[in-house]
């Protein structure tokens, strides 16, 4: 081992990068993030080496040899029997490719992607701006992304108008409509709803469709492992409460 990854020697004990690691290994994954930071790592080496002078303090003062210690130990112990015995009774549990593709078949509504379309639009108060930006933007004057960027109210202004996909029916009728029928690539308006008046530029259009199974196999293998594990927990429980529950 480098000296250099040494970080602390707590009695004889090296606490290492790698020691470092495996304890950000075991963080929330929101604090995971920071595992590149020197001063985040700074801290985890703090809270390890706390660890070590702990547990030192408690022998020297031989804490390990009271009641309170003890109670703890004998729970700490069954809990990892318990867990031990739970992995040994799920280790074998598998899914099938045949079941995997037996439960996509049976289950077509969990893999449907609706309808949807993409638009961008720009959002305006008056009939007359919305027209005179669509007639700006046909006469080539300006693009309709930098007509939205310097004209529309919307916040998707800064996208150059850009709302992205959405199903049908998760905008106001008006607009709904518009999206969902327009010819796309066309500039049209102005469309008037409760909003404004928008001049809208369908991009594009997918037709409701099912998920293809390699896309989905992973979740359906996951959702399957689940539901088998949790059929074998129980069954194994009652089997056990019979026998040892009076």
């Amino acid at each position: 081992m480098s000296e250099q990854n040494i970080l602390a020697t707590i009695d004889g004990v090296n606490i290492t990068e790698e020691d470092i690691d495996a304890y950000i290994a075991k963080l929330p994954q929101d604090q995971q993030a920071y595992a590149a930071y020197p001063q985040f790592r700074e801290h985890c080496l703090k809270q390890l080496m706390a660890f070590h002078l702990y547990a030192k303090m408690a022998v020297e003062e031989k804490l390990d040899e009271t009641e309170e210690f003890k109670e703890m130990l004998e729970k700490a112990r069954k809990e990892i029997l318990a867990q031990t015995a739970i992995n040994s009774v799920l280790k074998d549990i598998t899914v099938t490719e045949e079941e995997m593709q037996a439960f996509y078949k049976e289950n077509p509504d969990h893999f449907a992607e609706p309808e949807s379309a993409h638009a961008k639009h720009i959002l305006v108060d008056t009939e007359e701006k919305a027209q005179e930006i669509m007639a700006s933007i046909e006469k080539g004057e300006v693009s309709f992304e930098d007509a939205a960027k310097e004209f529309s109210s919307c916040p998707s202004n800064a996208q150059g108008g850009d709302l992205g996909e959405f199903g049908r029916g998760q905008m106001v009728p008006e607009f709904d409509q518009v999206a969902f029928e327009a010819e796309i690539g066309k500039v049209v308006g102005p469309v008037k709803t409760q909003f404004g008046y928008h001049v809208i530029k369908v991009e594009g259009r997918k037709e409701a469709s099912v998920m293809a199974f390699d896309t989905v196999k992973d979740y359906i293998q996951g959702t399957l492992l689940q539901q088998k594990q949790n059929e074998v927990y129980t069954a194994k429980f009652r089997e056990l409460e019979a026998k040892y529950v009076k």
